[in-house]
């Protein structure tokens, strides 16, 4: 894939024409056009600037790997970490709750190992989303993240509460 490929690609999916990519990065429209057709090429000062905005090396922007493929790869993996970081919160909350029903404290062990688990998961999560700055829905992402933190919160004090 060439770079005028990849400008393309990335520009399009943060939803920037020509002109406002142009305005980010302190070039004209025209320079845009040239480099998404191959007739041109950035400086390095630009490479900087689109590196920086699209978060992506210059490497990525100009070697032959394809960017879509390797971010749709991470997307994947993301999603995956996403979704066993939510299950080590429902295996938390399950035995905190037979710890707490059955009067058991030795099920907390499951508790602290599923928050243990979850809070591993959503590290990774994290890591492989960081890219993604820009989130479209900022009220659900905090609140989301709210609900967890009040449910790995009660888990380790029900879990310390009963074993002590």
């Amino acid at each position: 894939m060439t770079f005028g490929e990849k400008l393309r690609i990335l520009r399009s999916e943060k939803e920037l024409t020509q002109e406002q990519l142009a305005e980010k990065i302190f070039v004209t429209r025209t320079a845009i056009s040239k480099w998404e057709t191959g007739r041109g090429f950035p400086g390095i000062d630009s490479l900087k600037e689109i590196s920086r905005l699209f978060g992506v090396t210059i490497d990525e922007l100009i070697s032959d790997e394809d960017v879509a493929v390797k971010r749709k790869r991470e997307g994947e993996l993301a999603k995956f970490f996403y979704i066993l970081s939510v299950v080590c919160v429902g295996v938390a909350a399950v035995f905190a709750l037979l710890a707490y029903l059955l009067r058991q404290p030795y099920f907390n062990i499951g508790g602290i190992l599923g928050v243990a688990g979850y809070v591993a998961c959503a590290l990774i999560y994290a890591h492989y989303k960081r890219r993604d700055a820009l989130k479209k829905a900022v009220a659900p992402y905090i609140i989301s993240r709210l609900a967890v933190l009040a449910v790995v919160i009660a888990v380790m004090v029900g879990a310390i509460l009963q074993l002590v």
